[in-house]
């Protein structure tokens, strides 16, 4: 079982649980799952750029992606309905905490001029979408054999009713969120 799983069962339920003022542990939140998604752009109809990408991806999720395709044609975008647009990824369970785990101890800090997550990257469905502009701040990734340095976007989905919730949800798993109102 993963390490942030042990301390979220034993330690951050208890403290959910008084910071949200709860009194039964199943109505604290928790995160259900994570979505990591890379968009392709122009490079999407290459299929070695689509293979490198996928291989990427599989290396920061430790899962293999699925081929995202387009649902409609826009011809202002160039894109055609049922061609390839990116590469997604689900994370469930156990490797939803280890990636969480990389995720916040390591990969984070590599960013360079980083200076915190956004507290507004909650939606209204009381999830947290952010988005990292280089994905080779993973460990996973050789930058030598990177083509090209693509951005990312991550979802984390969670259980909470609102927003107060979910900040503090990600304050216990230490995310490096910046409080700074603009």
């Amino acid at each position: 079982m993963s390490r942030l799983k042990i301390t979220y069962d034993k330690e951050i339920v208890t403290k959910l649980m008084s910071k949200l003022s709860l009194k039964n542990k199943h109505n604290v939140p928790k995160i259900s799952k994570i979505i990591l998604n890379m968009g392709l752009g122009e490079d999407a109809s290459d299929g070695k750029k689509l293979k490198a990408c996928s291989d990427d991806m599989a290396l920061i999720a430790g899962q293999k992606p699925i081929i995202t395709k387009f649902k409609k044609s826009i011809s202002n975008f160039k894109t055609r309905k049922g061609s390839n647009a990116g590469v997604k990824v689900t994370l469930r369970s156990q490797k939803m905490y280890e990636f969480i785990d990389r995720l916040v101890n390591i990969a984070l800090p590599r960013i360079k001029d980083f200076r915190g997550l956004s507290s507004k990257g909650i939606d209204s469905s009381n999830n947290y979408s952010f988005g990292i502009k280089e994905h080779i701040v993973f460990p996973e990734v050789n930058f030598d054999k990177v083509d090209k340095i693509r951005g990312l976007d991550i979802t984390i989905v969670t259980s909470s009713k609102n927003k107060e919730g979910t900040l503090e949800l990600l304050k216990e798993f230490n995310f490096p969120l910046n409080e700074k109102k603009n």
